[in-house]
């Protein structure tokens, strides 16, 4: 896709910065790296919720160092802060402004943002996640925040893992982005187009993809525990004691080690619930001392400017060694992408509507969820299916899904311009999204786009559905 922003040079008298790593535990010490050619610089803290709580604030001396590459650690001056041990646990943003005129800038007390959207800028801001303490958390959910999609979208330093500016002639095999850099989710330039559908964020940023759905979430009253993928990769045992794992939006990049860790906590009883699209389709590795991420895209001899996922033998597409499906239950190469303009309002055909997570919905079999509101697109996933007797969608299981993947509802995509298709086994069924779930071990939803928390606020039944799919599998 092309870039929709540039990374412009930062200004000395701008206040930049990023987390030395992207999650802390309550209680223990977060560093910040700041740059900025201001004497002092104030860091305001707020927590992501219903609405952004201001949490506190710190102040530290400023130097100013310049920008490094996309590829390396910045390197910049580090603060160390205590974060309290009441904290809950959450996502929290930094605001960061010259400490001079910090008091009467936006974001600071008394002018707290009215939602993530307010909060969201491409400087002086940096996001990271407060894990909860341990023994003492008492959630039966986690919600799993997407650093390392964050990051591979994030164009800090002039690249991304989809180019560099630093290159030329063909692609390099494999590419390289560190997260010691400003961005990955907030604080920085971001690849992509504008979303013609919600113009109030950028795509590729927490505001875009994850704040809709925690404060819907947290709206309910529901305690929820957070972590990073970094942090699932990191720890066979986060997710123990927990019921239900959460992902939303675009939670596109994940680690084999991430992966085996979720798969292990289904399992084991564990049950998911992925309210997004695009899911688990790139494999990346992570340094170990999670510094950097890196992901082999490019089959030999690609050439250059070439959508690589109308390749074969791309070496980190999950689908082409591992299935992603066989966990998520759906992917990527059977949906499909509309990434540039407004879509066609498309939504999902409803089927099985007396299954339980349709309850208190309305919603009959052959009625259309979402259509108005354009659910269906940006990027969405499909599994393999063939219609039965009654002219129901019914999962193959020939490209990984599970056989027991009860499909609830699909929508045919066009083949119209604007869409984007990825290479798979069989090019000739038709594509389609489709939402649904399975059990091993545990049960694992798939709402299958990822604009489904856009919908939350604009459609009862897709808020229904959502509410359902929580309080059943929590």
């Amino acid at each position: 896709m092309p870039d929709a922003t540039s990374d412009a040079p930062r200004a000395a008298e701008q206040v930049d910065g990023y987390p030395g790593r992207p999650s802390v535990r309550a209680g223990e010490t977060l560093r910040l790296h700041v740059s900025t050619g201001a004497p002092a610089f104030r860091a305001d803290f707020f927590r992501c919720g219903v609405r952004p709580r201001h949490m506190g604030s710190v102040y530290g001396a400023g130097r100013y160092v310049p920008p490094g590459r996309h590829d390396e650690d910045w390197c910049w001056p580090g603060h160390d802060v205590a974060v309290p041990g009441d904290w809950p646990s959450g996502v929290y943003v930094a605001v960061l402004s010259p400490a001079a005129t910090g008091a009467s800038r936006a974001g600071c007390p008394g002018t707290a943002p009215a939602d993530a959207a307010q909060l969201d800028a491409r400087r002086s801001r940096l996001l990271f996640v407060v894990r909860a303490r341990e023994p003492a958390r008492r959630a039966r959910i986690l919600y799993k925040v997407p650093v390392l999609t964050y990051h591979a979208y994030n164009r800090s330093g002039g690249g991304s893992l989809y180019g560099s500016a630093h290159s030329a002639g063909r692609p390099p095999r494999e590419a390289v982005v560190t997260l010691r850099r400003p961005g990955g989710g907030i604080g920085g330039p971001v690849k992509g187009f504008p979303d013609a559908h919600d113009l109030r964020t950028p795509r590729q940023t927490f505001a875009h993809w994850d704040a809709p759905f925690i404060a819907w979430l947290e709206s309910s009253g529901r305690t929820v525990d957070y972590c990073t993928d970094l942090d699932l990769h990191e720890r066979a045992d986060l997710t123990d004691g927990y019921r239900l794992l959460l992902s939303a939006g675009h939670d596109e990049y994940w680690t084999a080690r991430s992966r085996r860790h979720v798969t292990a906590f289904r399992d084991q009883g564990g049950n998911i619930g992925v309210f997004g699209g695009n899911t688990c389709w790139w494999r990346v590795e992570v340094a170990d001392d999670g510094s950097t991420v890196r992901c082999a895209k490019y089959p030999p001899g690609a050439p250059r400017g070439v959508d690589v996922d109308t390749l074969r033998g791309a070496p980190d597409h999950w689908w082409e060694t591992e299935p992603e499906n066989a966990v998520t239950g759906v992917s990527y190469r059977n949906g499909g992408g509309h990434w540039e303009g407004l879509r066609a309002p498309t939504g999902y055909t409803v089927q099985h509507c007396d299954h339980e997570l349709f309850e208190g919905t309305g919603l009959r079999d052959g009625d259309l969820l979402g259509a108005a509101h354009a659910l269906v697109g940006y990027e969405c996933d499909g599994a393999a299916h063939r219609r039965d007797r009654r002219g129901r969608a019914v999962a193959t299981g020939a490209d990984g899904t599970p056989d027991d993947f009860t499909i609830l509802g699909l929508a045919d995509l066009p083949a119209a311009s604007g869409w984007h298709f990825a290479a798979r086994e069989d090019p000739d069924p038709g594509r389609a999204a489709t939402f649904g779930l399975y059990t091993r071990g545990g049960t694992v939803f798939n709402a299958a786009t990822v604009d489904w928390a856009r919908l939350l606020r604009l459609d009862p039944a897709v808020e229904t559905i959502s509410r359902n799919v929580v309080d059943l599998l929590s």
